[in-house]
């Protein structure tokens, strides 16, 4: 059995496949499980609607395929944010966030990767922030009650864009519930931007740092790039992820309607898998 879990991100496949589908590739193509995407679409968001019985039969095909369903992509709160100045949308911001956390609970999700944005459509200003650390205290209060996890992703803005800046929240918060999931391949961006040292970096996330995104950048490009044709430090930052007790690992890479799904993911499994290993003998020799 292996140490670690890798996970594929769900927009790795094509849109408009059913959970049946997905799960299947997912497994077919080398992967542990699947993280789930809720991002700004009605599509996906309307999935926090589902009954009961909608989500118990998610649960059963996930069981009976051996495909768990353990992480949430939350990216709905770029287009519903919890920092915005207009307080409909920030109502909307903590209904999406009470119905990820009770989803999540019925259907085994272990952690909710937030999206580390105070706002994203709006211009940021001190009362977004306060806005933000109001309503993140509230979504982590409601979340520890179903032993859910939230944990921020570090993204491509300057408001949460590496692990030092995401800890801020996480201390003012202390919360057990809630800590940093953070994207590698947004992180060294971060570190070149900044001329700073990505593995110190992660380092200030030791203790609370539940999960990482593997995915390949290049400064100024945060997406849709294949694994190995960027800058991504993969083997210092796993290793020392790993160092920090990490073990589930997810590849974050986005169906590009052109090549061939299941091939273009079979490669990620096999680079990743490659990548983790590798620190994993490093840090056991």
């Amino acid at each position: 059995m292996k140490d670690y879990s890798l996970g594929l991100y769900e927009k790795a496949m094509p849109s408009g496949m059913s959970f049946k589908e997905m799960l299947h590739m997912t497994a077919r193509c080398g992967f542990d499980r699947m993280e789930i995407s809720v991002d700004e679409s009605d599509g996906r968001l309307s999935r926090l609607d589902w009954t009961q019985n909608q989500i118990n039969e998610l649960g059963i095909l996930s069981n009976d395929l051996g495909v768990p369903i353990k992480t949430m992509c939350l990216s709905g709160h770029r287009r519903f944010p919890f920092g915005s100045h207009n307080p409909k949308i920030r109502e909307r911001s903590m209904d999406i966030m009470k119905k990820a956390v009770d989803f999540s609970a019925k259907i085994g999700v272990a952690i909710i990767q937030l999206a580390g944005y105070d706002v994203y459509y709006e211009d940021a200003d001190d009362t977004t922030v306060a806005f933000f650390e109001e309503n993140l205290a509230l979504a982590t209060a409601y979340a520890a009650k179903t032993g859910v996890i939230l944990a921020f992703e570090t993204m491509e803005t300057p408001f949460m864009d590496t692990v030092t800046k995401a800890m801020k929240y996480v201390e003012k918060i202390n919360s057990p519930y809630l800590g940093v999931y953070p994207d590698i391949g947004n992180l060294k961006n971060a570190a070149v931007l900044y001329s700073s040292d990505l593995i110190e970096d992660i380092k200030t996330g030791n203790g609370h740092t539940f999960a990482a995104h593997l995915k390949e950048t290049q400064p100024g490009v945060y997406r849709d790039m294949n694994f190995g044709t960027g800058h991504t430090e993969y083997d210092p930052c796993i290793e020392t992820l790993w160092n920090m007790g990490v073990r589930m690992f997810t590849g974050e890479f986005w169906y590009d309607g052109k090549r061939d799904a299941e091939q273009v993911i079979t490669s990620a499994s096999a680079f990743l898998r490659e990548k983790i290993e590798q620190a994993t003998e490093t840090v056991s020799s």
